[in-house]
Formats: structure tokens, sequence, C-alpha cells
């Protein structure tokens, strides 16, 4: 696009709250982008029947914005509230206006609310072989660490894994004390993490379940937070692991084992043929498991760190997600 007229989109950029009516043209934006960027033959139709603009605008209104010329929404992006953690995605603009700063527009509100949450750690998970992307996010801070592996499996029927509750099925006075041992063991995992609004979200949009996994004491070994099917993130006959982790210390690698398991044994239940699940490979030991379970890689990417630590990403950690 000549220089004078990307001068002219960009002055002509609006960004509001993304509301209601916006979701249907968002979402096709989100699905054209991607798939034209990853060179599909229909990009239209990428993701299938998942549901990522939906799903997380209803998460959470407040934090999905959109950018608009001439009253037309021309992109959208979600941040996401993690306790001490925040991270965001996806960030989509329509294609004939790439390069045009509207990603930049976009960051800014997102870059608000972390101030807002006062979250300690933020991250997002991009594509590892584009520079423009990594160059786009370090201009406000961000740094590449490990790559992130998404990773699928064909389920294979296991037995039923003891001590294994899930939370749709608590009643709402069980549910508070859920939600605090829930807190506690992603904050045993790193201080201050919390995925209280992701089970809280799954629940409350039927998007699937939350697995926990009680322990010999009254603390919890682990929980996953898993999308199940058509309309969630994972999509038609997939779970999806948004989220797991297991507490650390001795053991954790036999507990991280039961956690997959367990998520095996939803996935079954629920009647999907495939599972999916997000690993950093700074994980070492849990993408060793992974593997050694058949699970393969389709999907690759890098996440990008602000600071440039590592948070929960390290060799001990047995968490499961990739911040798409």
């Amino acid at each position: 696009m000549p220089a004078a007229k990307g001068t002219s989109v960009a002055a002509s950029v609006s960004v509001r709250p993304l509301v209601a009516p916006d979701l249907d043209r968002a979402d096709e934006i989100f699905r054209v982008a991607f798939g034209t960027f990853l060179g599909a033959p229909e990009p239209e139709t990428f993701f299938g029947t998942a549901d990522y603009v939906r799903t997380r605008w209803a998460a959470d209104p407040h934090a999905a914005f959109a950018a608009t010329v001439e009253g037309e929404v021309v992109g959208s992006n979600f941040a996401a509230n993690w306790g001490s953690v925040g991270f965001f995605g996806p960030l989509t603009v329509r294609p004939d206006l790439w390069d045009q700063g509207i990603g930049r527009r976009l960051m800014e509100p997102v870059m608000a609310c972390f101030d807002t949450w006062e979250n300690r750690h933020l991250g997002l998970f991009t594509f590892s072989h584009s520079p423009k992307h990594l160059e786009l996010y370090r201009r406000y801070g961000f740094w590449p660490r490990f790559l992130t592996a998404i990773m699928k499996k064909q389920v294979a029927v296991s037995a039923a894994v003891p001590g294994r509750v899930l939370y749709g099925e608590l009643t709402a006075a069980e549910r508070p004390d859920a939600l605090s041992l829930s807190r506690a063991l992603t904050g045993a995992v790193y201080e201050g993490l919390s995925l209280e609004r992701e089970i809280m979200a799954a629940q409350a949009q039927g998007l699937g379940e939350t697995i926990l996994l009680e322990g010999a004491d009254s603390d919890l070994d682990g929980l996953a937070v898993c999308h199940c099917g058509v309309g969630s993130e994972a999509g038609d006959d997939v779970c999806f692991v948004k989220f797991g982790a297991v507490r650390p210390g001795p053991d954790a690698a036999d507990r991280f084992e039961r956690l997959l398991n367990a998520c095996e044994q939803l996935a079954t239940e629920k009647g999907l043929g495939q599972l999916d699940a997000g690993m950093n490979l700074a994980r070492q030991d849990a993408y060793g498991r992974m593997v050694d379970r058949g699970f393969r890689t389709w999907l690759q990417g890098v996440t990008m760190h602000k600071p440039n630590e590592p948070g929960y990403s390290h060799p001990d950690a047995y968490v499961i997600d990739d911040w798409r």
C-alpha cells in the first residue's frame, strides 16, 4: 500500500471496546487473518468450529477491544487476567490493512489493562518465524524465550483416575472452597497465579469442564481447565487443555502423569477423539512425558515475556498452557 494511503488509514483508526454486535465481524477477521498468514487455502474457514472471539469476549467484555476505520471493525485484541500473570491475544487485523500501525493501536488498551490489574508477569504467544511480530511486541518490552509446542494425540481409553472431581458436578456451596484450593495450587506454581476466571468462564459458558485432583491431604494435587468440542476453543471432536498444573515438589512428575490420565478420561467421557495441549519447551521433563504418551506438535510458536524472566516456564514446572 502506498505510504500516503497508509498514513491516511493510520490517522483514521479508532479503538474502542468490542461489543456484542461486533462479534461476527471480529470472528471473521480473526479467521481470515490467521488463515492468510499461515497460507490456508480457505482462510475464512481457519480454526473450523473452534471459537476464540466470542468465548474470550464473554469471559471479560471489559478486556476486549476493537479497531475501527470509518466505523467499520477492522481488528480486535483481548487481554486475560490470571492474577499475577497477564497475557493477550489473539490480536488480529484485516489482512489488506496489515503494516499500517493498527496492531500498535490495539496494544494500547491491553497494556492499560495490565497496568490496572497490576499483573507482575506479562506474556503472549506469536509466530517464531515472523520478524515483524517479534519486533512489534519487543517495542512494548516483551522478549522471546522458549518455543511453545501446540500438541495433539488421539484419545485412548484409560482407567478411571482416583480422586478426580469435576468442578461442574460440585454444588454451589462447594464451589467457593474448590476455587480457593485452586488458587492455593496455582499460587504454589507461581506466586499470585490464579485461574479462577478461566474456571468460571468455562462453567458459565458451557465450554467444557475443570478437573480437580484431590491429594492425600486437603490440598489439590492438580487441576486442568478443559474446553470440549464445538463452540469452545477446542473445536469439533477435540478436548483442549487450556491450562493444567500440578502441585510442585517431590512426586510432581507422577502427579502430572495422573493429570494427563484425567484429561484423557474426560475426553473419553465426552466422546471426543483428540486431546490438544500446549507445552512450553522450557518445561523439559513435562514436554518429554507428553511426547512419550504420543503427543505430537502440530503448531509451534514462541512465548514472549515481560520482564525477560521465566515466570512459571522452567524445568521444574509441570504446567500446560500456550497463551494463544
